[in-house]
């Protein structure tokens, strides 16, 4: 019948236009290659070090004490510029992208539970040969520097904790299920308005947030087998046994909180002091007007309090 073969010629004709569209859409939102992102973005303080199979890049900033700072997710060490500025007279301050983001890139080994960052993370200050030192993190990083500190309480000096995502997960043992498969298209389609969306939603103040690091947040996105590992680190994400973990961070900690954070709320700061049952001094300091992503949004004001509380140990 005469309908019959219209109707196949015109469903044939949808999918081929639908897939010279997705395959357009491909090319224009196409992973950069990572040479050029890191003639983009590295400085003189940039180092490549090889941490079982990782090629992790790292900055070594500053003199005097260590201090190690973990990014959040989807960001970079970047986030850190701020603290960097205002720390490195008087601290050594060595920073890190996690696999699958800034330019580290992608774990070869696939895994990107949280088990394996923490053992990442392990090895990647066995590596740099530190053996006392402060650590300290923010959201997703924040999490793996209170695991650190747990599981190496005769390292680690002091623990500084900016809005870790641990309380947040905590709720949602198995986060990655929420994810749903459709998302796999953001491997090959990624538009810009994402990472604008993304860090307009996590600050304080969403004026504050302009297209340097917009462009920063995406570009990095988009480095070659990035974006696969993200959606992979979402899907496999897991706080853990959040009450085991805090119970044995036995060092000073310092939780730092914007009061105007919509992932993470505010009151969670106080719930996660009264979960640091051995820990001595544990101080709380929040920050009107400040959102999640801290460290990017009011960065030289909390490196002050950061300041502060790492000299008390000096």
């Amino acid at each position: 019948m005469k309908w019959l073969r219209y109707l196949a010629f015109g469903l044939v004709g949808m999918l081929a236009v639908g897939s010279i569209a997705f395959l357009v859409a491909a090319w224009v939102y196409r992973d950069i290659p990572a040479e050029e992102l890191e003639a983009r973005y590295t400085t003189p303080a940039s180092r490549f070090l090889n941490v079982d199979g990782v090629r992790i890049h790292y900055r070594d900033e500053g003199s005097g004490p260590p201090l190690v700072l973990i990014h959040a997710n989807f960001g970079s060490l970047l986030s850190w510029d701020g603290w960097v500025a205002s720390l490195k007279d008087q601290h050594r301050i060595l920073r890190f992208d996690l696999t699958g983001h800034g330019l580290t890139g992608p774990d070869p080994s696939g895994d990107y539970s949280l088990e394996r960052t923490v053992q990442l993370t392990e090895r990647f200050v066995d590596a740099l040969g530190l053996t006392r030192f402060a650590i300290g993190g923010t959201s997703l990083g924040g999490t793996v520097a209170m695991h650190y500190a747990a599981a190496h309480p005769e390292r680690v000096e002091r623990l500084v904790l900016l809005s870790p995502g641990a309380l947040e997960g905590r709720s949602q043992q198995k986060a990655g299920r929420s994810v749903p498969p459709i998302a796999n298209i953001l491997k090959y389609i990624t538009p810009r308005a994402l990472a604008a969306y993304l860090l307009k939603s996590r600050f304080g103040d969403p004026t504050k947030v302009d297209d340097k690091l917009i462009d920063q947040w995406y570009e990095m996105w988009l480095r070659e087998g990035q974006r696969a590992a993200i959606l992979a680190r979402l899907r496999t994400y897991s706080s853990a046994d959040l009450e085991t973990v805090t119970a044995a961070v036995r060092g000073p900690t310092l939780i730092l909180w914007g009061e105007k954070n919509p992932q993470a709320p505010v009151g969670q700061a106080e719930e996660l002091r009264k979960m640091l049952v051995n820990a001595p001094g544990v101080q709380i300091i929040t920050y009107p007007g400040v959102g999640h992503m801290a460290a990017d949004e009011a960065g030289p004001v909390i490196a002050r309090d950061v300041r502060a509380f790492l000299d008390t140990g000096n």
